[in-house]
Order: structure tokens, then sequence, then C-alpha cells
């Protein structure tokens, strides 16, 4: 008989069970011990637990800006700032999909403010004024002026002068500031915040623009929808708006000054908002203007802001003013009487705290590269979002004492394997959720509950594979430990074609899915992942151990492999055994 070489286990061996059970215990123990250390006890909760507001963005491309990866990520940086820029926390701004941003704040903040903190592009350029007057349309379209200037006489124009308080002083002066609800025209002290006769536009050709090479001169279809356009009408008014979004054109918009809406015929961009570099909000107490905007400009910006100052100041009204445009709408269209050096200015008018804070953080952090819908808006309250947690938690336990109930009524003794197993998988679970709040930002939502209920189903599936194949090989009359050595290869190849296709299935399911279907499939794919480790590296060496206690060995009624119970008389391999004995003596 040859004997069998060294350091060869006989096939059937059951490995060092002892080395896997330690392996996960100490696994289960780092993660423990990381959440202490990182303080995050608990799992960070979605909007519809923990109530707040919930939006999704979708992008559609503006002029000239695709929708792709990099303008997306560069969308996403600059949302998660002004969010943030409102005295946020833990506020949530991620893609889903390839044209979508999640947005998710949780309470405490107002959804308005923060609304049009997200959804507006902020996209702000200097442009000359070429012409500009009372919003509503004028009743005929007037003469040319002899001189071919863009400037009518004060008689011509006086029926467009904007409703406004206060003189035309050329000196800025607490009183003489009515320039609208979001800006007043103050840049500087230099700068005449008083409204100015308001022209309609004529068929120049380049007149006024003394002392510069602006092109002032006013196309025929500019001249047509500048006559047409009604800016009181909300519909036309933001056809407009949307419309002046190319800094290459001359354009025709709206803007409200004092609470009474303008309309403007505007040349090219002349500075790109870009090229602000600061802006904060701040009370003016010198000239009493209240709550203003202080702009900075980078060394590019301050150049060019000195220059077009320049030109500007050379010509005559309208022309010497330029409009600030925020996204297709005026918001201020002061006037210039010199050159303003230093590269900073001052926005200025009937300014609420919140207006100018709000309009500083959108200018701070730039312009988004694409504009954004709205496609989904859900608020909740906190009160809300605690009644959907307590059911959740609900439950999950119900569910959970059903299968402890199945498992010691079919099982007996070998539901504590799988009881403790379950433990095993819900502490994993639950430490790995706490980390990973702070790593990547998951969210445990009302759907990702209702994944981890169905991974219980799951993981006790896994169980019961593998004692049916025990008791499978017991039935073929094998002791307990080959039972437990031979079934599990069966068992195993069985578990992993199951937790493979609800693995395949929640990983379709984050993919193709957006908003909180995701949190579903994320908790139903990391439960998967972890059923397999714990049947691995702790269901089946504990199994392997126990198959050498007596209580199981011998086949105890209450051990759930009672020999009787499952239709065996006798071990078929002790009997073989005896007989080789017997065989060999005689």
């Amino acid at each position: 008989m040859a004997a069998a070489k060294k350091g060869r286990r006989p096939s059937g061996s059951q490995g060092y069970p002892g080395r896997a059970l330690a392996v996960i215990l100490i696994a289960l123990v780092a993660l423990t011990g990381g959440i202490f250390l990182t303080g995050d006890r608990t799992p960070r909760l979605g909007i519809d637990l923990a109530g707040g507001v919930s939006m999704t963005l979708t992008a559609r491309p503006g002029q000239g800006d695709a929708v792709n990866k990099a303008n997306m990520n560069t969308a996403v940086n600059i949302i998660s700032n002004r969010v943030n820029g409102l005295g946020v926390s833990e506020a949530e701004v991620q893609t889903e999909g390839s044209k979508n941003i999640i947005v998710n704040i949780p309470k405490g903040t107002n959804a308005d403010q923060a609304e049009k903190q997200v959804n507006t592009t902020a996209k702000m350029y200097f442009r000359q004024v070429l012409a500009a007057g009372a919003g509503a349309p004028a009743p005929a379209t007037p003469t040319p002026s002899a001189s071919g200037s863009a400037t009518p006489s004060p008689s011509s124009s006086s029926t467009a002068t904007p409703k406004a308080t206060g003189s035309a002083s050329s000196s800025p002066s607490a009183s003489s500031s009515a320039q609208g609800r979001a800006l007043s025209g103050a840049l500087t002290s230099s700068v005449d915040k008083a409204p100015t006769p308001m022209p309609t536009p004529s068929a120049t050709d380049g007149a006024g623009a003394a002392g510069g090479d602006s092109d002032t001169s006013i196309p025929a279809d500019l001249q047509a929808k500048y006559q047409a356009l009604d800016c009181t009408n909300p519909k036309q008014r933001a056809a407009a708006q949307e419309a002046a979004g190319d800094p290459n054109q001359k354009v025709v918009t709206c803007g409200d000054e004092g609470g009474v809406w303008q309309k403007y015929v505007l040349g090219k961009s002349v500075i790109d908002g870009k090229r602000i570099s600061g802006a904060n909000a701040a009370f003016d107490t010198q000239q009493g203007n209240g709550w203003v905007v202080n702009l900075t400009f980078d060394s590019k910006g301050a150049g060019q802001f000195t220059s077009v100052t320049s030109n500007l100041a050379s010509q005559q009204d309208p022309n010497n003013r330029f409009a600030i445009v925020l996204d297709g709408n005026v918001q201020s269209a002061p006037s210039v009487h010199e050159a303003l050096p230093g590269g900073s200015a001052q926005i200025s008018g009937s300014f609420k705290q919140r207006e100018a804070q709000d309009l500083a953080n959108v200018l701070k952090y730039g312009s988004l590269p694409l504009a954004f819908d709205i496609s989904d808006k859900t608020t909740v309250s906190a009160a809300l979002g605690g009644e959907q947690l307590h059911g959740g938690l609900v439950a999950g336990a119900v569910g959970l004492a059903l299968v402890v109930l199945y498992m010691f009524a079919y099982y007996r003794g070998l539901s504590l394997v799988a009881i403790a197993s379950l433990m095993v998988s819900a502490g994993l679970t639950y430490t790995i959720m706490c980390l990973l709040g702070r790593a990547i930002g998951f969210a445990l939502n009302l759907p990702a509950v209702a994944g981890a209920i169905v991974a219980i189903g799951i993981t006790a599936d896994s169980f019961i594979v593998f004692f049916e194949r025990i008791r499978d090989e017991l039935r073929e009359g094998r002791s307990l430990q080959p039972a437990v050595a031979r079934g599990w290869p069966r068992a195993r190849r069985t578990i992993l074609v199951s937790d493979f296709v609800s693995f395949l299935a929640a990983a379709v399911l984050y993919v193709v899915t957006v908003g909180k279907v995701r949190g579903f499939a994320f908790t139903l794919g990391l439960t998967t992942l972890l059923d397999v480790a714990v049947v691995f590296l702790f269901t089946k060496p504990l199994m392997t151990i126990l198959a050498r206690r007596t209580f199981f060995a011998s086949g105890h009624k209450w051990s759930g492999l009672n020999p009787q119970s499952l239709g065996v008389k006798a071990p078929l391999r002790r009997v073989r055994r005896a007989h080789s004995t017997e065989t060999k003596e005689a």
C-alpha cells in the first residue's frame, strides 16, 4: 500500500475553518472600529428618510456647448459650490446617467432659494447699449433722426422714460437710485445712477461712436424685433432672454428696472463674465445704496473694463451705457462718463440681503457650461421622513423575524448557524453603509431599505441550499463530516450561480435607472456580494466545526439532522469500513 505524500491533505479535507472565521471576524471588528473612529455611527439618510429637497436636473445644450462628461463634471462642481455657499451642510450633488444631475439638499434649506441657485446658468456678459425704451411695444416706428444718431431729442423720447424716482443728477446720491429689483447702475462714483431718456432704435451706421471703434448700428431685423417685443408678456420676455445668450451677436432683450420692465438693443459682448475673479455682498453705508454686490476682475478683465469704459465715456446717450446681462436678462444699464481703472465694479439697487448674497454667490463660482431643466423636484418634511424610516425598520424586523421562525421550525439546531450568519451579514452591511456615507456619499433611502429587506431572503436562500445538500448526503448514508465536505462543492456552485444572477440584475438596474431606484440596486448588489463572503468565510467554516460536535454528529432530534426524520437508518460509510476490517482479519 503506497504511503501518502507529506504535505498533501486527503480528499474531502475540511481545510482550516478557524482561519476563515478569524478573517471575517477581524474584518467585522475593523469595520466596527472604523465607524467609531470616523464618528459615522449611523448610515447617512437620504432625503426621503431625513427630510429635505431633491431635484433632478436634465441638461440641454446651450450656445455651442455639448452635453459631455467634462461639462457635466464642471456643472456638478459649480452647483455644489453654490449650494454650499448658501450655508447648506451635507448637500449631495452628483451625476446620474449621461445628462442628469441629482441635487439632494437636507432639511432646513429654503427650497425656492436652492432651486434658483442650482438652476441659474449665471452666464454674465457686459454689452454696450444701442437702444433702450419702455417694455411695451411702441405704437409706431419712429423716423430716424437727420443726424443718423441713435440718440433722439429729449422731447421725442420722453414717453420712453422708465418710471423711477430720483433726479438725473450726474453725481450719485442716496435718493437718486431706482434701477430695479436686482441691480442699479452704480459702478463707481462717476457713474450716473439716474435713468436716462431711452431712445428707440434707428438705422444708424456707427454714428455716436465718437472716440471709439464700437459698432452702434442696429440691423433692420433687430429694429423689427425691438418694436414688436412686449417685455410685460412673460412668454415673450422668456423667449427674448433665451435668444440673448449668444455673446457674438447683437440682441434684443428685457430688464427689470425699479419694478418696470424695459427693453434693450444690445451690442456684442465686450467683457465676458468669466473675467470676474471675485464677488461679495456688502451693505453700502457711505453712499446709502443699501445692499450691493462688489465685483473684482482678473488681470485681463481689468484691462478690458478700463478700455471699455474709456470708449463708452466718449459717446452720447444711450451709447455711453453698458448693460450687465445675466442669463439673457439685463440686470443694470449704467451710464459711463469717464474711464474707470482699477478692475472693480459695484452693482447696487433695491437689493434685499438675500438677493445680494445669491447674486454674489452665482457670480463668485462662475457660470454653468450647460443649461438645465428641473425634470423632477421632491420636498419631504422631516416628520414624513421619520415615519418612512420607522416603517422601513418595522418591515425589515418583521421580515427577519419570519425568516428566523421558519428556519427554526424546519432546521431546528441548524437555524443557529443561519441566525449567526445573518447577524454577521447584517453587521457587515451596517458598518459598510456607515462608512460609505463619508467615502462616496452613499445615502440610505427608502428603496435602499427595500433592497436590504430583499437581501434577507437572498442570504437565507444560500443557507437553505447548503443545508439541503448536507441532508442529501446524509440520506445517502454518509456521516455528518463527510456529508459537509461532499455537499459543499455542490452547494457552492448553486450559491454562486444564484448570487451572480442577483448581482447582474442589480448591476443592470443601477446602470439603466436614475434617481432613487439606484439606491435599491446598490444595496441589493452590495448585500449579494456580502452574502458570498459570509457563506464562504463564516457559514461553511462554522458548519465544519459544528459537524465535529456530538450534538450534530449524532443526529440529535433537535439538531435538524436526525437520521430518522431524514429517512436514514445507518451511515453507509461506516458499514463499508466495518466490512473491510473483517475481510482483512480473515
